[in-house]
């Protein structure tokens, strides 16, 4: 059954988009530290008040798919073939993230801009206790169990490692691969 989104949760979602839309276009443009948040308002035809009612900040309007991520994240693992380790989802998840994510000019006004950078490490980070209590769910383990809070900081620390790496998929495959079969060295 498909839902039914009303006209205004439809008008709010339009809104949302054209300011995130017209953020990182300006952005993109000139760079994010050039930019103003009434620039951002005016280019998407609405208030500055009305900005800051959908996004909390000028940061925030750079990452606008944050509850997405988490839920699918969730999904990875609640969701995963019977066969596969929480691992192996996370390490799919991860490779799937990274196939389809950022381009590379996204990933470059990140990375050269500061303020973006730390907010994009603390967003990204903010999944573990949802990802921990997942991966806890799905083991058996109890909620605040330290392994499994571990293996959700660490999957989702690799991302940054990943993106970062000449060779991203071999970078996923070899950081999860070690994640799957612990710290010894053989």
């Amino acid at each position: 059954m498909t839902e039914v989104i009303g006209r205004r949760e439809r008008k709010k979602a339009q809104t949302r988009q054209a300011l995130a839309d017209a953020a990182l276009a300006l952005f993109l443009e000139r760079g994010y530290d050039q930019v103003g948040v009434k620039e951002i308002a005016d280019a998407a035809d609405v208030s500055v008040t009305t900005l800051f009612k959908h996004f909390p900040s000028k940061e925030a309007l750079v990452f606008d798919q944050d509850d997405d991520i988490e839920a699918a994240l969730v999904q990875a693992v609640l969701g995963r073939p019977p066969a596969h380790t929480i691992v192996d989802a996370l390490r799919e998840y991860m490779l799937r993230d990274i196939a389809v994510g950022p381009d590379e000019q996204f990933i470059r006004l990140i990375e050269s801009t500061p303020t973006l950078r730390d907010y994009a490490r603390r967003m990204w980070m903010r999944h573990e206790t949802t990802l921990a209590r997942a991966i806890a769910e799905e083991s058996g383990a109890p909620e605040d169990d330290i392994a499994c809070a571990a293996l959700a900081r660490f999957a989702l620390a690799s991302r940054e490692l990943i993106l970062a790496h000449p060779h991203r998929r071999r970078a996923a495959e070899e950081i999860f691969a070690r994640l799957e079969r612990g710290w010894r060295t053989e």
